[in-house]
């Protein structure tokens, strides 16, 4: 019981890191206007045929940085609870990562898509 809180204490210091760090390297490209550098939002928006004129960049900061520090600190986590050889956390780390990555940026986008899809492409 001791070992499941004290991984739960790691995966909240963890996201609370990872968040606000983030969040304000985020801030800082918005502030800027470099939107070209805003990997997940091009991705995002080219996947997804999102309409930018619609969409604002300061509302998805929040949610992007929300779910970047969710994956990094449950894969560290999970890792971390794994009591195998370092080759194998590692190789189920990246599986983890990857899946975690395409699955929860899938389910953002299409709401994304949803709320600021352009009308003219299905």
């Amino acid at each position: 019981m001791k070992e499941l809180l004290y991984h739960f204490i790691w995966f909240g210091v963890f996201f609370v890191i990872i968040f606000i760090v983030y969040f304000f390297l985020l801030r800082f490209k918005v502030k800027q206007k470099n939107y070209q550098s805003f990997g997940e939002m091009n991705y995002l928006i080219r996947k997804f045929h999102l309409d930018v004129t619609k969409m604002s960049y300061w509302k998805v900061i929040i949610p992007i940085s929300f779910i970047n520090a969710f994956i990094i600190s449950f894969v560290a986590t999970f890792v971390m609870m794994i009591s195998m050889s370092m080759i194998w956390q590692l190789l189920c780390g990246f599986v983890l990562l990857m899946a975690l990555i395409y699955s929860i940026y899938e389910i953002y986008g299409r709401h994304l898509q949803k709320k600021y899809g352009k009308d003219d492409i299905k």
